[in-house]
């Protein structure tokens, strides 16, 4: 059997390879990996988000913490970043998230959070997947844990995220796509209460139809109601709302790696940029690199996923970090990726400089960029002498005008090639002919 704990948490089709038998026993084995070992009652918060399937887990992973001895408190559908923020407001031990974040309705997932609201490193999910294969002491008697409800969690959750941003958001019309998900409440609530007339659609969560032809995957109906209603900028949650796009008013995207260079840019103007760098993982553009390096910020690249950002923004106080697919972390308000926290922000930016988000984005000149599956026998192909040939060649051809990365799969027998280039035609020759030299082996 393979790792249990994905890139970000435990997910999989609810009640088939996700079952209330197993949220359980992880509820029950983070508990005795999570919880302080000294005599204090170990206190457990959890939510989750709109999918129906988050009622019948919930219920699971509640009975599991109560049964090893954890205090509860539930609050509801709200947003990952909300379950983050709310485990450290509380003092909790422990959060949980039950979602699958952009993945479709039928799916469903488990994170899990530190005291603090940190997500886990690779090393502390592996003890929690080694306590699933133990027994666990069973309190009785009063030693049970008990539930109850937090009723104020969405408010303390939406003044902490106005309280973050210091404009008045009067003036500008915002169309919000919450993606009939987690978000759905909080999001345009946040934006009003700073001033903006707020359009919300696919705010209308009925546990089926969270991610449904709606936010920030599907973008298509957001561009559409900019449009139609003539708004100064649209924004795209996910599910979960641990992260967010845009739409300019002419109903362009602005992805993720333009997202970061706006704030990263606003901030260093307003001193708040530390060591003038910002993080993002290796799939960023070129382009974001060079406009980085042109306004004279540092950009540090990680290994893809949110969680490595996170490491390094960390480990190394950095204030501004993120994805191309709009996670984007701002560690002074919050501990991972906050789509309302992004979108509050972008806003403000807008209004600051008095500049469309259009105008402000196109600092950002992507390059064309090409990306092949080429499935393999052997990952391990990527460090052959002859591979490694072929790419110092390619690179060569490139210059500096473009690059090459090759990224085994981290769930199949795939290698992926990225090639950014000048041209489309330049990157997809240099696509081909590096991927014919990993076919060959």
């Amino acid at each position: 059997m393979g790792r249990l704990f994905g890139t970000d948490g435990v997910r999989g089709l609810a009640n088939d390879k996700l079952t209330p038998q197993l949220a359980t026993a992880l509820a029950e084995a983070a508990v005795h990996v999570l919880s302080d070992a000294g005599n204090k009652r170990p206190l457990a918060l959890i939510g989750r988000d709109s999918r129906a399937s988050g009622e019948m887990l919930e219920a699971a992973v509640i009975a599991g913490l109560l049964s090893v001895g954890a205090d509860v408190i539930r609050v509801g559908v709200l947003p990952s970043p909300a379950i983050a923020y709310l485990t450290a407001d509380t003092g909790a031990d422990i959060g949980v998230m039950l979602s699958a974040s952009h993945n479709p309705m039928p799916d469903n997932g488990i994170k899990f959070f530190a005291a603090g609201g940190h997500k886990l490193p690779d090393e502390v999910e592996d003890r929690i997947e080694a306590a699933l294969e133990r027994e666990h002491p069973r309190p009785t008697g009063a030693e049970i844990g008990r539930l109850r409800d937090l009723t104020d969690g969405a408010e303390r959750y939406t003044a902490h995220l106005v309280s973050t941003v210091d404009a008045d958001l009067s003036g500008l019309k915002i169309v919000v796509d919450c993606a009939n998900g987690a978000a759905s409440d909080v999001a345009p609530e946040a934006l009003r209460r700073l001033g903006a007339e707020v359009i919300a659609i696919h705010a209308e969560p009925d546990g089926l139809n969270i991610n449904e032809n709606c936010g920030s995957t599907h973008m298509d109906s957001l561009r559409a109601k900019v449009l139609e209603t003539g708004a100064d900028i649209g924004f795209a949650l996910d599910g979960d709302a641990d992260r967010c796009l845009a739409s300019a008013a002419d109903g362009s995207e602005v992805d993720g790696d333009a997202i970061m260079a706006i704030l990263a840019l606003h901030m260093k103007r307003a001193g708040n940029l530390a060591g003038d760098t910002l993080v993002a993982t290796v799939m960023s553009n070129l382009g974001l690199h060079h406009a980085m390096r042109d306004a004279g910020i540092t950009l540090v690249t990680t290994a893809v996923g949110d969680r490595y950002v996170l490491e390094t923004l960390r480990a190394k106080d950095f204030s501004l970090g993120g994805e191309q697919s709009g996670h984007i972390v701002m560690p002074a308000y919050a501990t991972t990726g906050d789509g309302t926290l992004t979108s509050l922000h972008l806003a403000a930016s807008v209004v600051e400089t008095g500049k469309g988000i259009g105008e402000l984005a196109a600092v950002v000149r992507r390059l064309p960029q090409v990306l092949l599956n080429v499935p393999v026998g052997d990952k391990n192909v990527v460090n052959t002498q002859a591979v490694r040939d072929v790419l110092d060649e390619q690179a060569g051809v490139l210059g500096e005008d473009g690059r090459i990365l090759l990224r085994p799969s981290g769930t199949e027998p795939l290698v992926r090639v990225m090639v950014e280039a000048d041209t489309a035609e330049r990157a997809h020759a240099v696509a081909d002919t590096v991927a014919a030299a990993v076919r060959a082996g």
